[in-house]
């Protein structure tokens, strides 16, 4: 093994004695009948004088010890919580206390005894026996109660989990913000469906590709930047409201906000359009909040955002004359000279939509702190929506901005088959033109709306930045159990 610690060997011994006296360090099982934090609530109000002849059975790892002589304190760690537990050498035998006494911190045990409240009014446990489960050859880092470094934190996710209680508290957080996501996506009827991850032409957003082989077939294949393209082919297929969350993967800069591979929620429903997943979308969210904080407001990097819907809803053409006082009905000659104006270079922007887009992105989105969406977007940058029904040089398309980063997309989708053709040989010519993120034609897809696809309603959600904001975290890699990093040869 390549991290070996100073401390490795001295453990390694420890580990050797251990079985020469006939106790193994590894164990295969064993019965925790009772979770530290249950053990907590239920015991907690015990007073010194009070006696329990109940025996539990807990198990953890060793967070800390003190004492010697004939008796010893610490303090064993679990998924729930953390108990201090007392042994004594009259209790526990000689060999079997000396046995504890110099076990590591790190190391994992279980335990059976009495609960007591210490003088010092400390929840304890009374060691009657004791089990090895697991020695732990590297030590913890010293002080890692607490445990600061990022870069340790990020890389072995494992330390930063046993260092710190809030790591812990956040990514229980991120279960539970799953879960009742698709709780309420069940109590609305959709139903949960999975789609493949390799995908033969990638699409569904503008994004770079990672790529592979499949041998067998000698094809190249693509990790799916998007879940959209195989669900509205399900929707073709009779299903009417439907939903994922998964994966997805894009070759592309990482920031506070990116990771290559992050989560995404996509649902779609047939009979409804971009409206009325708005509505839906500020409903999830709100009740979201509420369920997890008790009301409709959280505090996000020291800023109080509310939740309580309706959320602000503002057009692009509104957000854009606000807040950069450009006028995105302006010629697009007229646009660019803005632009330079504003020191924004647009000459690698070949369409006018692609122009206004980008100012939107430079000078409007990081002003967008409360819950807001914005609402119609140029055609050109949404190869995949429904155009607004009163003005055919935009989509229906919206965006939520929560904290000045975007945490929804969703569309009325865009059913025409040969108007979606037409969309696809945009694209086509925009690749060809060198734009890498534009989309690939996928025939079987228009093949597919050319059965008949019903109006239909599309969102997609970031599900890490949504735990984001609802564990206050500032970086995505703080809500990622294994962000991705740069290469790092030694894991110590």
């Amino acid at each position: 093994m390549s991290d070996v610690h100073p401390e490795e060997s001295v453990r390694v011994e420890k580990l050797q004695a251990l079985r020469a006296q006939g106790i193994s360090p590894f164990a295969h099982t064993y019965d925790k009948a009772n979770p530290l934090g249950e053990v907590i609530s239920r015991y907690q109000s015990l007073t010194a004088e009070d006696v329990v002849e109940t025996t539990l059975s807990c198990a953890g790892r060793i967070v800390a010890k003190r004492g010697h002589g004939k008796a010893t304190f610490g303090n064993i760690m679990d998924e729930s919580g953390t108990l201090q537990y007392y042994a004594n050498i009259n209790i526990l035998g000689e060999t079997a206390y000396n046995t504890l006494l110099h076990l590591d911190i790190g190391d994992i045990i279980g335990i059976t005894g009495k609960p007591f409240k210490s003088h010092k009014g400390e929840l304890s446990l009374r060691v009657e026996t004791f089990t090895m489960l697991t020695k732990s050859l590297h030590p913890l880092p010293e002080k890692f109660h607490g445990l600061q470094d990022k870069e340790l934190r990020y890389r072995q996710r494992y330390v930063d989990l046993i260092a710190n209680e809030e790591v812990r508290k956040t990514f229980k957080t991120r279960s539970e913000v799953v879960f009742k996501i698709r709780e309420f996506l069940n109590q609305k009827g959709f139903m949960e469906v999975e789609t493949p991850v390799l995908h033969a032409i990638y699409g569904g957003a503008a994004a770079r590709p990672f790529m592979t082989h499949h041998n067998t077939l000698d094809q190249t294949l693509y990790l799916r930047i998007a879940l959209e393209l195989h669900l509205k082919r399900l929707v073709v297929g009779g299903f009417e409201k439907i939903f994922e969350i998964g994966r997805v993967f894009r070759n592309e800069g990482v920031s506070f906000k990116h990771n290559p591979e992050y989560t995404l929620l996509e649902l779609y429903q047939a009979y409804a359009d971009y409206t009325d997943v708005m509505a839906l979308t500020e409903s999830l969210l709100s009740q979201l909040v509420f369920t997890l904080t008790g009301g409709y407001t959280l505090t996000y990097q020291g800023v109080e955002l509310n939740f309580k819907a309706p959320f602000k809803r503002l057009t692009l053409k509104d957000a854009l004359m606000h807040y950069a006082q450009v006028d995105m009905d302006a010629p697009v000659e007229v646009l660019r000279e803005k632009a330079q104006n504003l020191g924004l270079d647009v000459s690698h922007k070949p369409l006018r939509g692609h122009v206004i887009q980008y100012i939107y992105d430079k000078t409007v989105e990081h002003n967008l702190i409360q819950p807001t969406f914005i609402v119609d977007y140029p055609w050109e940058t949404s190869p995949l929506a429904k155009r607004k029904r009163d003005d055919d040089r935009l989509v229906e398309r919206f965006e939520l901005i929560v904290s000045a980063m975007e945490i929804a997309n969703a569309f009325s989708e865009l059913n025409d088959p040969i108007d979606q053709y037409e969309r696809f040989l945009d694209q086509v010519k925009a690749r060809e033109a060198g734009d890498t993120e534009a989309h690939q034609m996928d025939e079987d897809f228009v093949h597919a709306l050319k059965y008949g696809m019903p109006p239909t309603g599309g969102l997609g959600i970031g599900i890490d930045r949504v735990v984001m904001l609802l564990t206050d975290s500032p970086s995505i890699r703080d809500v990622i159990f294994f962000p991705h990093l740069k290469q790092h040869d030694n894991p110590q």
